[in-house]
C-alpha cells in the first residue's frame, strides 16, 4: 500500500450506545454495558436528576442482548428498570474516541498496590506494587468497590502458598497475589474464554504468566484447595457456588461482588453450610466477606 493511500486510510467505525439513566443506576449500568461487549463507557454530569451514559462498540451492539444485560444488572442491584429513560445508537467515524478514553483513566493507589493502564507513566515508589492492567473487554480494573475490597483482603491475609481466584475477568487479583508472593501456586478460572484470554495478556504485562494456570471454566468439588480463594462474583452466583469455594479453600475465603443489603442472605447461607463467623468490610454500597 503507497503512503497516500495508507494514509487515506479511514479508520474504523465506531458506534455509541446513549442512554439517559438516574444517578442511582450509574454502576449498574456502565457494569451492563461491558458485560454486553463496550470497549468503554463515559458518563456526564447529573442535570436534573438524570444522566447520560454513552457506552462505545467496535460493531453494531445487539438489542437485545444489551437490554438484558441491563435487566440482569438492574435486578442485581435492585433498582427498577424504569432507571434507564432512553437509549439511542449513532455512528462514530474518523475518530479517535478510544485514545480520548485513555486519558481519563488514571492509575489507582490501593494499599500497596498501584493499579494502572498500559499507557500510563508510573514512577516506582518502594514498598509499592505496580499493576499493569488493560482493561479490555473484561471486568476488573481496580477503580470498582468490589476490586478493591478484595484487593484489600488479598493484601492483608494472603502470605503465600496458594491462590485461587473465581471469576477472574482481567486476572487483577490473581495478578496480585502473584506479586505479593512470587513463590505461590497461583490459578484463576473465568467461564468467559474472552476474559481468560485478556487475564493472560495483563499476566504477562506483568512478568507472571508462568506463574498462574489460567483456564476457562469454574470449579466443583475435584477442584483442589488453595490457601486463600477469591470470587468476585454476583450474590446469587456466589450462593451456587458456596458448597464448592468452602470446599476449595483451606484458609481464607473472600467473596464479593455482595450488596450490603445481600450480605445477610449471604451469610445465613453460610450459617447452613457450618460457617458462623465472617468479617465484612464495606465500601459503599458493596461489602467483602472474609471467612
Amino acid at each position: 500500500m503507497s503512503a497516500e493511500n495508507a494514509g487515506a486510510k479511514r479508520r474504523p467505525t465506531w458506534y455509541a450506545l446513549d442512554l439517559l439513566i438516574e444517578p442511582a443506576a450509574r454502576e449498574a449500568v456502565e457494569y451492563a454495558l461491558m458485560e454486553a461487549g463496550a470497549r468503554g463507557t463515559q458518563t456526564g454530569e447529573p442535570r436534573e436528576d438524570l444522566m447520560r451514559t454513552t457506552a462505545y462498540f467496535d460493531r453494531v451492539p445487539g438489542r437485545e442482548q444489551v437490554r438484558a444485560a441491563l435487566f440482569e444488572a438492574l435486578r442485581i442491584y435492585d433498582l427498577p428498570s424504569s432507571s434507564v429513560r432512553e437509549m439511542g445508537l449513532r455512528e462514530i467515524a474518523d475518530r479517535d474516541w478510544l485514545a480520548e478514553w485513555k486519558k481519563s483513566w488514571q492509575p489507582v493507589h490501593l494499599g500497596r498496590f498501584i493499579i494502572a493502564p498500559p499507557w500510563a507513566e508510573v514512577a516506582p515508589a518502594p514498598d509499592r506494587i505496580i499493576i499493569t492492567i488493560e482493561p479490555g473487554m473484561a471486568f476488573g480494573t481496580g477503580t470498582h468497590e468490589t476490586t478493591r475490597l478484595c484487593l484489600g483482603a488479598i493484601e492483608e491475609h494472603f502470605r503465600g502458598g496458594s491462590f485461587l481466584d473465581v471469576g477472574t475477568g482481567t486476572g487483577i487479583l490473581a495478578i496480585a497475589a502473584a506479586r505479593l508472593a512470587p513463590a505461590a501456586r497461583i490459578e484463576a478460572c473465568d467461564i468467559d474464554a474472552e476474559a481468560i484470554a485478556i487475564a493472560r495478556d495483563n499476566a504477562r504485562l506483568n512478568g507472571v504468566a508462568d506463574q498462574i494456570n489460567f483456564r476457562v471454566g469454574t470449579i466443583d468439588e475435584t477442584t483442589a484447595s488453595a490457601d486463600c480463594v477469591s470470587a468476585n462474583l454476583t450474590a446469587d452466583v456466589i450462593i451456587a457456588l458456596l458448597p464448592a469455594l468452602l470446599g476449595a479453600t483451606c484458609g481464607r475465603l473472600i467473596l464479593s461482588g455482595i450488596l450490603a443489603n445481600q450480605a445477610e442472605m449471604i451469610q445465613e447461607h453460610l450459617t447452613a453450610l457450618g460457617v458462623n463467623q465472617c468479617a465484612i468490610v464495606a465500601e459503599g454500597e458493596w461489602v467483602a466477606l472474609i471467612v
